[in-house]
C-alpha cells in the first residue's frame, strides 16, 4: 500500500491525471448536466455529482499510471540476475 501511495503522489503521475480529470470530467459533466447548467438549476447535490464525476478520471488514470509504472519496475528488476549464494569448499 506504501508503493502504491508513493507511486501515485509521483509528480508526472499526478499531472497526467490532473489533465485526464480535467478533460474527461468536463465532457461527461457537459453530457450529463448541461441542461441544468444552462438552466442555472445547480443544486449543491448535482454539484456534489460533478465534482464526483471529475475524480472519476483522476483515479482511473491514477491507478493505471501505478499499475504500468510497477509493471516496468517489476520488469526490470526481473532482468536482473539474482545473487549468487557463495559455495561451501
Amino acid at each position: 500500500m506504501k508503493e502504491t501511495l508513493r507511486l501515485a503522489m509521483q509528480p508526472s503521475v499526478v499531472k497526467r491525471a490532473l489533465k485526464y480529470a480535467v478533460v474527461v470530467g468536463l465532457i461527461l459533466i457537459s453530457i450529463n448536466h448541461i441542461d441544468a447548467i444552462l438552466k442555472r438549476q445547480v443544486s449543491a447535490g448535482r454539484f456534489f455529482k460533478m465534482a464526483l464525476t471529475m475524480l472519476v478520471p483522476y483515479v482511473v488514470s491514477t491507478l493505471s499510471s501505478v499499475g504500468a509504472l510497477r509493471d516496468r519496475n517489476g520488469a526490470a528488476s526481473a532482468k536482473q540476475p539474482l545473487p549468487q549464494k557463495p559455495v561451501a569448499t
